[in-house]
């Protein structure tokens, strides 16, 4: 039983007669009805009262009843084919750091919506190494990792930010480093929060402090309420820290300068999905603005 058949016999229980149903199929008269014959031959029995097409049997009714759902379904699957290969549908599993989902995908997604409004967008907050691990595992798509200069290479350079020490606007590595240049040395001023962005500074003092500190966070919003609340100071890039500017303060030493390099990386296990593809491309790369 072809599908073809199911929808000339719904269009002409619809219309209420043959000719009104050719007109509505593009079809002549006696093609409709040959279909119809030839469906009627299919499920063994009359759909149509003898000589009347605007009055089924009872198996007719049934047959219009599953009709409905077959092209349904059907229509329902062409359409999220044609999204899929436009990329205007399907889903795409994001997985970032939280510094990237704060101060990077909001702009990027709002971006991206404008042109493909009906892609599904999944995204998760988690550090680096379960970046990596996920996209190793297929359990995401598109990754964005933090990475140290000399590492930068796994995959496409998003952005190049400074890190520097965030701390309480009114503590005393604040009050210190208004008074002299900042360097790495006011850490020890306060208790330092540490996150794995510390283990790119190279710098004896931040090195001491990742052995000896006692607080450590790898979520950014932690990192920050942490330091809101007076429990220490950590080091940031300074775009994290963009929504605490009236209570929190950035200082960027010079002994030695750090810098974060901002990755995207992928799945490779297999081929990109045409929106996965078009959210790639939408993520800007270190020569490119928003």
């Amino acid at each position: 039983m072809k599908l073809e058949m199911l929808r000339v016999f719904q269009t002409t229980a619809e219309q209420g007669s043959l000719a009104r149903a050719a007109d509505a199929l593009g079809r002549t008269p006696s093609a409709v009805s040959m279909m119809l014959l030839q469906l009627e031959q299919e499920v063994g029995g009359a759909l149509f009262e003898a000589g009347r097409k605007n009055r089924l049997t009872p198996l007719g009714v049934l047959v219009l009843e599953e009709s409905q759902r077959a092209n349904d379904a059907y229509d329902r699957s062409v359409r999220a084919i044609r999204r899929y290969a436009t990329s205007t549908g399907g889903s795409v599993r994001i997985v970032a750091v939280p510094s990237a989902t704060i101060s990077l995908l909001p702009k990027v997604i709002l971006r991206f919506r404008r042109e493909r409004p009906d892609v599904r967008l999944e995204i998760n907050d988690v550090d680096s190494a379960t970046v990596r691990r996920r996209l190793e595992y297929d359990e995401a798509d598109i990754g964005i990792v933090s990475a140290a200069p000399e590492n930068a290479t796994e995959g496409a350079l998003i952005e190049r930010t400074p890190l520097g020490i965030v701390c309480r606007a009114d503590g005393p590595i604040a009050r210190a480093a208004r008074q002299e240049p900042p360097s790495w040395s006011l850490l020890d001023l306060e208790p330092t929060i540490i996150n794995p962005l510390c283990g790119m500074v190279k710098s004896p003092v931040v090195e001491r402090h990742l052995i000896s500190s006692v607080l450590e966070s790898r979520n950014t919003t932690a990192l920050l309420a942490f330091v809101q609340a007076g429990l220490g100071a950590t080091i940031l890039p300074e775009s994290a820290m963009r929504a605490h500017e009236d209570a929190l303060a950035f200082f960027q030493p010079a002994d030695p300068e750090a810098f974060r390099h901002l990755l995207k990386i992928r799945q490779i296990r297999r081929p990109a999905t045409p929106a996965v593809e078009a959210f790639w491309q939408s993520l800007p790369t270190l020569t490119e603005t928003l």
